[in-house]
């Protein structure tokens, strides 16, 4: 389904407007990420699980809006298709993902681990391999972001379920640079701290002991916001970082350094 959205106009990195899939689209993040391209001159396409949700987003944005299972390599194959039967896809941005189980090492379900595995993982590699096979076929370039976290390097106890997904994205990022680099396909991945989303803002108003807490393992002092995101996003994906691929950008404030 599509939105009506304005005419982009050429972004200071590209050569002319790209259109760029950002899965995930529905959320404070996704959202952030899509109006940051959109100002930079690009097409935005809003992915996500939620159709009612990403229906409603996509339209206040300019951009449009696919209902899209991530974990459905047979939809995700057939999405890519089609958009590639509409002029193709130019940036792929993996957002989407979730923090849906918290528990010990001794205690975590191993379906409620596989849970988010299959989203932040899988998920992640369908994506990539569609968008991949569609751009060798279209002739190769374009550019993937995958959003990541810091907490594939430094552990927080009992989050060792998401925290190991994006290790492993961490990983898949490389993977995939290596063997993409030939056919002139970047990858690399954003990996925020802790975010304030909608959603994180309600549960940790300013003020609150677990925003305090939080907050005293930053050295910048305050946990990101999703417009602290959005532009390491745009910039990894864009011309200015034609020479960079395999990388994950750390965006927390300085939280890896403690």
């Amino acid at each position: 389904m599509t939105s009506s959205a304005p005419t982009p106009t050429p972004s200071p990195g590209s050569a002319e407007p790209r259109t760029v899939l950002i899965t995930g689209g529905a959320g404070g993040i996704g959202q952030s990420i899509a109006r940051a391209f959109i100002a930079a001159g690009d097409r935005a396409i809003l992915a996500d699980r939620d159709a009612a949700a990403v229906t409603a987003a996509a339209p206040e944005l300019g951009a449009e809006a696919l209902a899209l299972d991530i974990t459905d390599a047979a939809a995700v194959a057939a999405a890519l298709n089609d958009l590639a039967e509409r002029g193709g896809v130019d940036v792929l941005v993996n957002n989407a993902g979730i923090l849906s189980v918290h528990g010990a090492v001794t205690e975590l379900e191993p379906d409620a681990y596989r849970s988010i595995l299959e989203v932040n993982v899988i998920g992640t590699f369908n994506m990539i391999q569609a968008f991949a096979r569609h751009r060798i076929a279209a002739g190769g370039g374009g550019a993937i972001v995958n959003i990541s976290s810091i907490g594939g390097r430094q552990p927080t106890p009992g989050m060792g379920a998401y925290e190991s997904s994006k290790a492993a994205v961490d990983s898949v990022t490389r993977w995939a640079a290596i063997e993409l680099a030939a056919h002139g396909i970047r990858v690399n991945a954003v990996a925020p701290g802790p975010v304030l989303t909608p959603m994180l803002e309600m549960g940790m108003p300013e003020g609150s002991a677990a925003r305090e807490a939080w907050s005293s393992r930053i050295p910048l002092g305050d946990l990101a916001k999703t417009t602290d995101i959005a532009p390491s996003v745009v910039f990894l994906a864009s011309t200015d970082a034609g020479h960079i691929t395999g990388v994950s950008l750390a965006v927390d404030g300085g939280q890896l350094l403690t």
